[in-house]
């Protein structure tokens, strides 16, 4: 606790940003500030129509509410701050806020990676088992599948937090991004960080393929399943009800895997920051209309 005491009576951090003050990036900051509103409406309106339609409270919309509000905090963490630092031309952040952003964005990070994950275990029982998924998707499941993924995204965004703001900074305060994420921190540490660069990569490893291994093993039995189904009509059912959550696999496994699985040396903090707003603002935005427009339920519930 002294440590942190110590680093927070120096002013905090400098963020960079991803924006200048030139004529084509405050068109490019009003086109992210229109995205972060369609994502903020989105993801509110989806998670109250859940609630309150009685035809989307089964299993799969569940967890689809519980996917709006991780991306609803997601944006709500990063966005605004980003919006006041470039508006104010102040790009500041204290040491406590820092720490606040990086537990928060690691935690709701990790756990939409793992909630994704187990939404396809979802599937594969609901197209190879259907009539066994009350029992194996049942209330109590559902609510297991849920608090898991959250307890080990918040575990990981602890962890983490705890590590990077345990580390002395005494040289330059410029944190290269939009946000307090940890590997551009990690530049600035006046100590060799070799070590927890290692444990970070494990640890997104860890975070990224498991839930990915599930999709991959889950999906190849739903292939096999639909291959043998004998109706055209069927197979073209059962394939609609992956389609949705496949589309928000893609977008978010392959951003993530791009900034996070990559080897240091080919890491460019510019190529860092166009990705981070992918999958901090547009995928958040993305996932309701995904689930939604492709979904009769949720467009007659609308």
């Amino acid at each position: 606790m002294g440590i942190w005491l110590n680093q927070s009576s120096i002013d905090g951090f400098i963020l960079l940003g991803i924006f200048s003050h030139s004529q084509t990036d405050v068109v490019l900051f009003s086109v992210v500030m229109v995205v972060f509103t369609v994502a903020l409406c989105g993801n509110v309106l989806l998670i109250f129509l859940i609630y309150i339609d009685p035809r989307l409270h089964t299993p799969m919309y569940f967890f689809l509410s519980q996917l709006s509000l991780m991306d609803l905090m997601l944006v709500c963490n990063i966005m605004p701050k980003m919006a006041v630092n470039f508006l104010s031309g102040r790009k500041s952040i204290s040491f406590v806020g820092c720490g606040i952003q990086i537990v928060l964005f690691v935690s709701l990070v990790g756990s939409e990676g793992l909630l994704l994950g187990l939404m396809a275990y979802d599937r594969y029982v609901a197209i190879s088992h259907p009539l066994h998924y009350p029992v194996l998707i049942s209330q109590r499941v559902c609510l297991q599948i849920a608090g898991s993924s959250w307890a080990f995204g918040i575990l990981d965004g602890i962890i983490q937090m705890v590590a990077a703001m345990s580390l002395p900074y005494c040289g330059s305060r410029n944190v290269d991004h939009f946000f307090c994420e940890v590997p551009a921190l990690l530049k600035l540490a006046c100590t060799d960080t070799t070590l927890f660069d290692t444990l970070l990569f494990a640890c997104c490893v860890l975070m990224l393929l498991l839930p990915f291994s599930i999709i991959v093993a889950s999906y190849a039995h739903i292939l096999r399943a639909v291959l043998h189904m004998r109706s055209a009509q069927a197979r073209k059912k059962a394939l609609a009800t992956c389609s949705s959550h496949l589309t928000a696999v893609s977008l978010f496994y392959g951003a993530a895997m791009f900034i996070y699985l990559r080897p240091r040396r080919y890491r460019a903090p510019s190529h860092d920051k166009v990705v981070s707003i992918f999958y901090t603002v547009l995928t958040p935005m993305l996932n309701p209309l995904i689930y939604s427009l492709r979904n009769r339920d949720v467009m007659e519930a609308l």
